[in-house]
């Protein structure tokens, strides 16, 4: 049986689409219409796998992406949102102790240059809980980085805290730009090097949706008694953001970052 359920949407070319949904709990199926007008679905895909797959008519598909389109390219309003960063200083943010040089502002956006280092937004002592947040983000070929939500200061190493949405279009990781790390993550990059996009990170209660320029990409649902994992927590709760410097070959910028919180 397999999820009904279209979370995501990428147009390659005028023959192809292809989908992803978060199947259940942490699995990840693709689906792609071919050239024969059926589905292929892979679970838990990467790209470039060969697994088995079964064949469904197109008319199964075409409900649920009729419905998914108006949300799709409904116009986003920019209505109570407020500026976490005001592009000509680091006021309102905390880099963590570990290569504290890394971090740059050019041309009114946060600059990765250096060795892993997170920025963490401080700028508001209350929590952020059920939010809408969104921020321009540049890659250049080959980077990986990343948005947090729901996490706090760390002063060295990977953020334990919250969740990770991926910035990854040609790095060689698979997980690609939003993703929710290893829990929902998507094997196709929903933007490209060297051009500005907009990743939306919504947070309502259980759900958590991540967009690319107002295009779905990942929607996961947290099942009711997930417990915080050893090592890096991923569990929804509350808490502040951080942006990523993942490695010296890795150029992200990030831009225009602001946040509007929504009822509890």
């Amino acid at each position: 049986m397999w999820c009904a359920e279209w979370v995501a949407l990428d147009i390659f070319d005028g023959t192809s689409i292809s989908v992803a949904t978060v199947y259940d709990h942490r699995h990840f199926e693709t689906a792609v219409i071919d050239r024969r007008y059926s589905i292929s679905i892979c679970p838990n895909a990467r790209r470039g796998d060969n697994h088995g797959t079964m064949r469904l008519p197109l008319l199964r598909l075409l409900l649920p992406l009729v419905c998914l389109s108006p949300a799709v390219f409904a116009a986003d309003s920019e209505e109570g949102f407020v500026l976490l960063m005001d592009g000509k200083t680091f006021t309102g943010w905390k880099p963590a102790t570990e290569n504290t040089a890394t971090w740059k502002i050019e041309d009114g956006a946060f600059v990765t240059r250096g060795g892993r280092c997170h920025l963490f937004y401080v700028g508001d002592a209350q929590p952020f809980k059920n939010f809408e947040l969104r921020a321009e983000v540049m890659s250049e070929p080959g980077a990986n980085g990343g948005i947090y939500f729901h996490t706090a200061y760390q002063e060295t190493g990977w953020p334990k805290a919250g969740f990770e949405t991926q910035v990854n279009n040609t790095h060689s990781d698979w997980k690609k730009t939003g993703s929710v790390y290893d829990v929902a993550s998507v094997g196709f990059a929903a933007a490209v090097d060297n051009k500005w996009w907009t990743q939306t990170i919504l947070v309502e209660g259980n759900t958590v949706t991540v967009k690319v320029d107002g295009q779905v990409v990942v929607q996961y649902k947290e099942p009711p008694g997930t417990q915080p994992g050893k090592d890096f927590a991923r569990k929804l709760g509350s808490g502040t953001f951080a942006l990523q410097a993942h490695d010296p070959k890795s150029i992200v910028r990030y831009r225009n970052l602001r946040v509007k919180r929504l009822p509890d």
